[in-house]
């Protein structure tokens, strides 16, 4: 991987982090540290997953 392939698979983990984290904020209904830090921890994950599995199927 070169360094432009590096960035943008930054971003593209960075979008569905955010996508994500927004999704799991939408769907509580009241935010303490311990939830936060849970939901985003999870959203991070989903993100990493998420472009794995567009990777895979890409061909990338």
């Amino acid at each position: 991987m070169n360094r432009r392939t590096t960035l943008l698979g930054a971003a593209e983990i960075l979008a569905w982090w955010a996508a994500l984290a927004l999704l799991w904020l939408v769907f509580i209904s009241a935010v303490d540290a311990l939830e936060l830090v849970v939901g985003t921890s999870a959203a991070l994950v989903g993100a990493f997953a998420a472009w794995g599995t567009r990777r895979a199927v890409s061909g990338w």
